[in-house]
């Protein structure tokens, strides 16, 4: 793995994990760190799921693929958020 390879998922982790905590409602007690993580995570799921449902490489912007990951990282940060709150 090169480094653009690891700077480029740190970056897209960031944005979807930041897009994600905005969908979910209210406010969430869980860290930047866990946000990025949570996005990275849920880009790579996302983008497996998006190949094997056939949507991933589309004309253009991939909107399904993009709609998938952000979706995936709403239900992380919402479980990581619920997860930390019972501690």
């Amino acid at each position: 793995m090169e480094i653009s390879s690891i700077i480029g998922a740190i970056v897209i982790g960031l944005i979807i994990g930041v897009l994600g905590r905005l969908v979910v409602p209210g406010r969430q007690r869980i860290g930047v760190l866990w946000t990025i993580l949570v996005g990275i995570v849920a880009a790579l799921i996302g983008s497996g799921i998006a190949a094997a449902v056939g949507v991933a490489d589309t004309k253009g912007v991939d909107w399904i693929e993009w709609l998938i990951q952000i979706g995936l990282a709403a239900l992380g940060v919402a479980a990581l958020d619920r997860a930390r709150s019972h501690r």
